[in-house]
């Protein structure tokens, strides 16, 4: 259907609202919109108004276990806001033109998906993203999954996840940007750029949902959708910042996550919703709740459907996502006064607000072009961005002997069930991309290694053997690809083959399925049978390179001490196996740094570098009865935080300080000299790190404040300053006032949070 069709089907609208084109000149100015959604809203019945607070999904792709029927007929009938789940032109199209020629207000929908790393090109998974600490990358990557999202009908996804998490066994760690408040906020700040751009009129702009609305990642035992609970000050100074930070940002959108806050389930939770997110922080935008999570409010001992969708509407919940309490209940409440009806005018009124502001009203098809559809999506263009991403994550972990890169001769024996796989490259959380267009490992060692390599492969082993892990972690009739023959022959076959080799690769990790929501894991190790797999080739006595594909944290003590190189790719996407080859033989050098601390065990978590001293701390050395330690373990982790390192090798100076005594607002420069001392190119990202070792409150022993990515050739070096202003070193005191102290502070600039070099100074007001 054309826009002259639309245009005279609403005709009435045109002619009751002033016109688009007149709401078009003048712009998304506030008092303007202000005006065109109160007219809009003086015609509407109440019945309409509750519509447009419902979020349905059509089944096309869905993330839950619900699936509204009679989404076309609720349509028609005003019922429904917005669709979560439908791409694709052709089909977009069609439901739109439902809504704006079949019903009587003409008012367009909404379009809804989870582009949570890519929409067709597939980046890597978001913790995978995050190992770049490269902002601009970072923002394209969300900038090319806007313009393919807008490509196929949407406006809205649900990205990005800025949860804070610091426990690994949570699946969604995965999706997030690690463990660090203050490097989580610059990565929400560049996503929201990236998809919103300088306007989201724009054809390829998208709005933005930024989640969970709060604290999702603090779930108890890391186990998905459990409760959280914690302090004020932990709240304020470490898990709420970027959430804060993506608002500031533009953020159009936030969506309830699915715990409890001070015991109230944040769908329904007012301080949250009202006083923290409108009052305190400003937030003009709307809230939508996670998948049936007002429906959940029952489970977590709320009371009934329309009890709940009272207390979520009350709390300042603007849309229901696919559980329709809100249309099958708030009528009812507002006839026996559970609800206001200005209650539900103002979360109609954000809603279309969000249109409003997407430029849905001027043009509800504005991105509904089936020539953007077929140039802009998988594009040559957008797979180099994906690729050079891809490489610019991954992290070297270890690199004994300088095994890596590999040379362009002689055999490589290429292992395990990650290596000849298309679907997994892609990692969790895709919707809308394709394996079949996925770059195999295989492939992409093959064409990085040349013509003078000869490439072997063995499958080695499944996933896993676990029967439990492997009923659960495949779901909705998903099954692993399992190759049938006994473990111990493909073991077998793996070692005969490793035996033909000059060096081993052995690409090894989680499935894509063993990550991501309801992805919670006890044991983050690799799964047994490829451990098994590993002892096997490690008998060999071959040199071995393991590529580990993971979306956590894994716990790598065994395979630390033993395997002699250690790569990690996460679930790179679309062009994981261009990637993983180039960087295996050195066409890039690997520049990522974990943003999430890898334990040794399990026991130690939740483990992060910025935590508290206690009264007993262990120094690590002497007797450790009666300190706050482990007897059966180090209390350091595998890799801190901030951990990656360079086929080339990097030296840094004592830290230089342009005064050690300042007072009031003056600014402090850092400065240290990093030398590129080995014989390659590279990369190398320097952290700034301020501790504050007395205070009012017991502070973290450091925290990350700044970061410099710098190029290096070999033997050259580079004075890298840091400008440090008493923002800084500001902190949530047990007032929960914003504020920093006078007194002695650490400045540490180094090449992760373990290994920096310190200077102090001493600051006055």
């Amino acid at each position: 259907m054309n826009f002259k069709k639309y245009t005279s089907a609403a005709l009435l609208c045109v002619v009751t609202f002033g016109g688009f084109a007149q709401v078009k000149k003048q712009g998304a100015h506030a008092n303007k919109m202000d005006q065109f959604v109160s007219q809009l809203m003086s015609k509407m019945t109440l019945d309409e108004k509750i519509g447009q607070l419902n979020l349905v999904t059509s089944g096309q792709a869905t993330t839950g276990a619900v699936v509204n029927n009679g989404v076309e007929a609720g349509i028609k009938a005003g019922n429904i806001g917005g669709i979560f789940g439908l791409y694709g032109v052709d089909k977009v199209r069609k439901v739109q033109e439902l809504a704006v020629n079949n019903t009587r207000m003409h008012i367009p929908l909404i379009f809804g998906l989870d582009v949570i790393h890519g929409h067709r090109t597939i980046f890597p998974i978001p913790l995978g993203m995050s190992a770049t600490w490269d902002m601009p990358l970072i923002e394209r990557a969300a900038k090319i999954a806007a313009s393919e999202a807008t490509a196929e009908g949407l406006n809205w996804v649900f990205s990005p996840m800025v949860d804070i998490s610091r426990d690994p066994r949570w699946g969604r760690i995965s999706e997030g940007s690690g463990e660090d408040p203050w490097l989580g906020s610059q990565i929400a700040k560049a996503m929201i750029k990236g998809y919103q751009g300088t306007s989201m009129t724009n054809a390829d702009a998208v709005m933005a949902c930024v989640k969970h609305f709060a604290l999702y990642g603090g779930a108890e035992a890391g186990r998905e959708y459990n409760t959280v609970d914690m302090s004020l000050i932990k709240m304020y100074q470490d898990y709420l910042p970027p959430y804060k930070a993506a608002l500031d940002a533009g953020a159009g959108s936030f969506m309830s996550s699915f715990n409890t806050i001070n015991g109230v389930p944040a769908t329904a939770n007012q301080w949250l919703l009202t006083d923290l997110l409108r009052k305190q922080w400003g937030f003009k935008g709307f809230v939508v709740s996670d998948y049936t999570s007002v429906n959940e409010l029952s489970d977590h001992g709320l009371g009934d459907l329309q009890t709940v969708s009272a207390l979520a509407l009350k709390a300042g919940l603007d849309m229901d996502m696919v559980g329709e309490g809100f249309l099958k209940t708030l009528k009812k409440s507002l006839s026996e006064g559970k609800v206001a009806k200005a209650e539900i005018d103002m979360a109609c009124r954000r809603v279309l607000e969000a249109k409003y502001k997407l430029g849905l009203f001027d043009n509800p098809y504005k991105s509904i072009s089936a020539e953007r559809e077929a140039k802009n999506v998988l594009t040559n263009a957008n797979r180099q961005a994906a690729k050079e991403t891809a490489e610019h994550s991954f992290v070297l972990l270890k690199n004994k002997g300088q095994l890596l890169p590999l040379k362009r001769s002689g055999t490589i024996a290429l292992i395990g069930a990650l290596a000849d796989n298309h679907s997994e490259m892609l990692g969790t959380w895709v919707i809308a991309g394709d394996p079949n267009k996925s770059v195999s490992v295989i492939d992409g060692v093959k064409r990085a290694a040349g013509p003078d390599v000869k490439v072997l492969y063995a499958r080695g082993s499944n996933f896993t053997d676990d029967s439990l892990l492997n009923e659960r972690a495949w779901f909705f009739g998903m099954k692993q690809q399992r190759d049938d023959r006994p473990a111990q022959d493909m073991i077998d076959e793996a070692v005969k083959t490793a035996k033909k080799a000059d060096v081993v690769v052995a690409v090894v990790g989680e499935s894509a399925n063993m990550t991501g929501e309801s992805s919670s894991r006890s044991d983050i190790s690799i799964p047994e049978t490829q451990q098994e797999l590993l002892r096997a080739l490690v008998k060999t006595g071959k040199p071995i390179v393991a590529v580990l594909f993971n979306g956590r944290p894994l716990t790598l003590t065994w395979e630390n001490d033993h395997i002699d190189a250690m790569l990690d790719v996460w679930a790179p996407g679309t062009e994981a196996g261009n990637a993983i080859g180039d960087v295996l033989f050195g066409n890039y050098n690997p520049s990522g740094k974990i943003t999430a601390t890898f334990p040794r065990s399990v026991g130690q978590i939740p483990i992060y570098y910025a935590h508290k001293n206690t009264g007993r701390p262990f120094s690590g050395k002497g007797n450790a009865k009666f300190r706050s330690d482990y007897i059966d373990i180090s209390n350091d982790p595998l890799f801190p935080f901030g951990y990656g390192l360079s086929y080339t090798t990097f030296g840094y100076s004592p830290v230089k300080l342009s005064k050690t005594n300042l007072k009031g607002n003056e600014t402090l420069t850092a400065t240290v000299t990093v030398t590129n001392t080995g014989k390659l190119s590279g990369e190398e990202t320097v952290q700034l790190y301020v501790g504050d070792p007395v205070a009012t409150i017991s502070r973290s022993v450091k925290e990350l404040k700044n970061f410099k990515k710098i190029m290096l050739q070999p033997g050259e070096q580079k004075d890298v300053t840091f400008n440090i202003t008493t923002q800084d070193l500001k902190f949530f005191n047990n007032k929960l006032v914003y504020d920093w102290e006078p007194g002695q502070f650490n400045i540490e600039i180094g090449t992760n949070s373990a290994d920096t070099h310190k200077a102090s100074v001493q600051w006055v007001k």
